[in-house]
This record gives C-alpha cells, structure tokens and sequence, in this order.
C-alpha cells in the first residue's frame, strides 16, 4: 500500500510541478529572497511557500543525480525526492543559522531512503546484499547499505502517517467517479492497477476523459495534502 501512496503522491509532483523536466526548474534564490520567503510564508503566505519549493527543485535533481546516477528510474527518485523537499520547507526554522540548502538536502536523502525501505518490505525474496544501485564512486550500493543508514531522521511511523492522510483525502475530497478512476490507476485497497485506456474500456468512457479526471483528482489531491487552495 505505501509503494501506491507514493505513485500517486510522486505522479501528482510531476504534474503539478513540473519535477520530470530540469529544463523548467526556476534558478536557485539568493539568500536575501529565500529569507524574505520563509518570512512571507510564516505569515500564512502560500504563494511564498510555492516559491520556495519551486526554486530548490534542482537541488532535488543535482542529489539525485550525485548519488544516484546508476539508477534506471531517476525520473521516480526525483519525485520521491521532491516530497522530502515539501517537507523540507514546511519544517524548517529560519530563525535558526542552518543553511535551508543543507537542512533541506538531508530531507530529501532521507525520503529517498525511506521509499528504498518501503520498497524493500514488498521485496521480501530479495537478498538484503542485492545491489540496487551505484554510489558516486562507482560502488555497489545494496539494501543493507540503505537501510542501515544511521543518518535518517523519519522512520515508518512518518510514512504510515502520510499513508493514512493520503487515504483520507482520496475517500473525503474526491468526488465518486474520480475515486474510482484513482483506485483504478494506482491499485489501491488491493485492486488490480489499469492503464487509463483499461479503465475506459471498463467504465465505458474515453481514455482521454479518464485522464482528464484522473489529472483534476490529483490536484484536488495535491492542494489537500500541501493546504493550498486553487483559484477557480
């Protein structure tokens, strides 16, 4: 169940911020903007806070890319990454003399490993020694390397909280048809996971409906869980 939180919460991130495509990333903030955003964003201000994830998705990409560079689906870990960067922002205190580049660089590693883990229990015949990667030396990384990582800060807990949240919203913001389109897309409560030309064939519609109400669900979705509101 959490690998399917993730799917949706990391195919809404590419959606919504464009986090697939390096070309779109605004460039980084100097310091003077970044503390005059965490300063707007303490003050109820959404749009700074949008500002302040969008201007750091490079940092996302560049960590990606640093530790990860072996790995075939570096367009999944830049959006598994993009959430320890939400949360990055929405955690981090500026009155206090850490960098926000530093802070935020641990949230992201941390997530990435957190979502390895995740993968890791759905992977039960796999040997803990397997490699799953290629560190920036060109060494094995396996699964042990990750989850014996004493650096991470989250644990399950956190990610059986986002879980539960995640579920929540599907079944309180969303309306029937869009529920049923996303637990059909992503497999979720244990359904089988259709493509969106299966799930129109089912449901009796076109592909391209069932794709534009599956893009409405996730925004719904996407400003549910970050607070945001859409203007109509």
């Amino acid at each position: 169940m959490y690998t399917y939180i993730f799917s949706v919460f990391s195919h809404l991130l590419g959606l919504i911020l464009g986090v697939g495509n390096t070309h779109t990333f605004p460039p980084p903030l100097s310091s003077e903007d970044e503390a005059r955003y965490f300063a707007l964003m303490r003050d109820g201000d959404s749009e700074a806070r949008q500002q302040l994830i969008l201007h750091n998705l490079r940092l996302v990409a560049h960590i990606v890319r640093k530790y990860y560079s072996g790995s075939k689906s570096q367009d999944d870990l830049i959006s598994v990454g993009s959430i320890g960067l939400v949360k990055a922002v929405d955690s981090f205190d500026s009155t206090k003399p850490t960098k926000f580049a530093t802070y935020a660089a641990k949230c992201i590693q941390n997530e990435v490993l957190m979502y390895f883990r995740s993968q890791k229990k759905l992977l039960n015949e796999v040997s803990i020694n397997e490699t799953i990667d290629m560190d920036r030396d060109g060494n094995p990384l396996t699964y042990i390397d990750v989850i014996s990582c004493e650096e991470s800060v989250t644990d399950e807990v956190d990610l059986k909280m986002q879980t539960d949240r995640m579920l929540k919203y599907i079944n309180t913001v969303l309306s029937e048809r869009e529920k049923q389109i996303i637990i059909m897309r992503y497999g979720l409560y244990g359904s089988r996971q259709y493509t969106q030309r299966e799930a129109a064939d089912i449901l009796g519609i076109s592909r391209s409906y069932v794709s534009r109400i599956e893009k409405a669900a996730l925004d719904k979705l996407f400003d549910a869980f970050t607070g945001n509101s859409r203007n109509t």
